[in-house]
């Protein structure tokens, strides 16, 4: 049986190296099953920036002390070219190019059975998912998304993700320690999806990939295969 292929899209202040370095225990859990393909944001993060800095990664594996190449997929704060998760804004900055990169890689790397997102890149992914469901994106054929503490972003413009409950099946995974994406924000979005299946963990900010979790992704993953 040939394994499932999933677009993995990294947090803020993270990129493909990073975020595969991060989830090393979720790719030998699955390594049978999955083939985890990784994906960097386009845009640049400013170092040590301290309105982001609550944004930044926690993960129960060691890795390197700060991501060298931090990268985002849009900005919250368009002057300061900054993102927090909490921050109302109007309108954002980077999202159309951050679409247009998934969109490239579907072409050239795809096509991909499932998506899997992480902070940031879980709130991206249920606009991926929102674009393919509307048909705005004829390139993208996701079967399946995981989100990891993921949200529904604050900012107005968009709303108009939101506006219809999204049919694909989801699975949402968030740690009751979270401080970063407080649980309750991870249940914010999960009336944004039709029959969302959830796995909490009594951790914080990080893709939880232990031997208690493994049957809860081999099950939401058997009915792909």
């Amino acid at each position: 049986m040939a394994p499932l292929r999933v677009l993995c899209i990294h947090g803020y202040r993270q990129n493909s190296v990073s975020f595969r370095e991060k989830t090393g225990s979720l790719r030998k859990l699955l390594k049978k099953h999955v083939e985890l393909v990784y994906l960097s944001a386009p845009h640049s993060v400013q170092q040590g920036n301290s309105e982001d800095a609550p944004e930044k990664e926690k993960n129960s594996e060691p890795g390197p002390r700060d991501d060298e190449d931090p990268k985002g997929w849009w900005f919250s704060d368009i002057q300061a070219r900054s993102f927090s998760a909490q921050q109302q804004c109007e309108e954002s900055l980077g999202l159309n190019e951050s679409v247009s990169v998934v969109r490239e890689a579907v072409k050239v790397q795809g096509p991909f059975d499932g998506i899997l997102g992480f902070s940031q890149g879980a709130a991206f992914v249920a606009m991926l998912v929102s674009l393919q469901e509307q048909k705005i994106e004829p390139e993208f054929s996701f079967r399946f998304a995981i989100l990891v503490a993921g949200f529904r972003s604050a900012c107005k413009e968009h709303q108009r993700f939101y506006r219809a409950p999204l049919q694909i099946p989801s699975l949402h995974v968030f740690g009751l320690e979270d401080r970063v994406i407080p649980d309750i924000m991870s249940r914010d979005l999960l009336p944004s999806f039709t029959d969302p299946q959830v796995l909490t963990h009594p951790g914080g900010h990080f893709v939880p990939a232990g031997s208690a979790h493994r049957q809860t992704y081999q099950d939401f993953l058997k009915k792909f295969q």
